[in-house]
């Protein structure tokens, strides 16, 4: 089958990396770049002299290509994702989906309606670790999962249109929906507004989602911490297990746990039963997720081989996103999903 030709919106942060991965494989072609600026259109010049850039997204729709990527503002998503698929292109569009659940369904049914791919870039949803993490809570190694805590946090980088949760949150989210294989019923969020003040924009939230069988998820989101941590701890009632993204071994398994003892049926019996065992490094095979990701996409349209973060798995994550923005707007109410 011939190579799939690849146009891409915006080349801001995350840009640059997707225009790599594309260009190196060789069932793509990178045809097309834009951008607003010309600084970054110079700089796709000098590094991939025989594609074609543009300050006008419209010359991109406009060429032979296949797919489109979207790596734009939030608020962009939606119109961008529109026309593109009405342009008879496939997308593959950067996280999250969009900023409203309704765009995001359109977006969703749009591409179901004209049979092309729309697909969303959870990137950790192709992470080897984090596939290791959900296979061991699906096998039940950690038996019953009690909460998981999970902290995303950095100096930076400040977003001008959208809040922390909006920015770092959908990672979260996407990877709780992908191990515990289903939705929140509730969230729950407050945080606070210290340095862009001006624009309301809070840049510290923790957010708490309520799954079903009484499993409490907690996330913590920051632009304002001095250290930069990549860190989820899932406990069970048989085993822990620490994810950390940024560590050399990134998953790590614990053989520790508490029960209460079959005799403690009064204050004079109480007793519980704490198990230290040992804990060890978990192996995996490691590839670059953002490449297994590209390699989805091009894959579910050549193949039609589904992704599993096709643009439905983006709704799911922006209704979450949704409930904590509301919740987070009206002092931390409960909300349900």
């Amino acid at each position: 089958m011939k190579s799939i030709k690849v146009g891409m919106i915006g080349c801001g942060y995350w840009g640059p990396k997707l225009a790599r991965n594309f260009h190196e494989m060789s069932d793509a072609e990178l045809s097309w770049v834009s951008d607003l600026r010309l600084d970054r259109l110079k700089q796709i010049r000098e590094v991939y002299p025989n594609v074609r850039v543009t300050q006008n997204y419209l010359d991109v729709l406009a060429s032979d290509i296949d797919a489109v990527v979207i790596a734009t503002p939030v608020s962009s998503h939606y119109p961008l994702a529109i026309e593109s698929l009405k342009a008879g292109k496939h997308i593959l569009v950067e996280k999250p989906l969009a900023a409203t659940v309704a765009t995001a369904k359109e977006i969703a049914e749009t591409a179901d309606t004209l049979g092309l791919v729309a697909m969303v870039g959870h990137t950790f949803q192709y992470n080897s670790a984090v596939n290791k993490v959900r296979d061991l809570v699906k096998q039940g190694d950690l038996g019953r999962v009690y909460y998981i805590n999970s902290t995303r946090v950095n100096l930076g980088l400040f977003q001008p249109d959208i809040n922390v949760i909006w920015d770092l949150a959908p990672h979260d989210i996407s990877i709780m929906l992908h191990i515990l294989g289903t939705d929140p019923l509730k969230v729950r969020a407050y945080g606070n507004v210290y340095v862009q003040r001006d624009r309301k924009i809070h840049d510290v939230a923790f957010v708490s989602l309520f799954f079903p069988e009484e499993v409490l998820v907690n996330l913590h989101v920051s632009w304002l911490d001095p250290v930069k941590i990549r860190k989820i701890t899932v406990v069970g009632s048989q085993k822990m297990l620490v994810y950390d993204d940024i560590a050399d071994d990134k998953v790590m398994l614990f053989d520790k746990g508490v029960e209460m003892l079959p005799t403690s049926d009064s204050v004079e019996t109480y007793h519980l039963s704490y198990r230290n065992g040992h804990e060890h490094v978990v192996p995996y095979e490691w590839r670059e997720p953002l490449r297994v990701e590209c390699e989805a996409f091009l894959n579910w349209i050549k193949y039609g081989q589904p992704s599993p973060s096709n643009a439905w798995v983006g709704v799911r994550v922006v209704q979450v996103l949704e409930a904590a923005q509301k919740s987070l707007l009206n002092g931390g109410n409960v909300e349900v999903i």
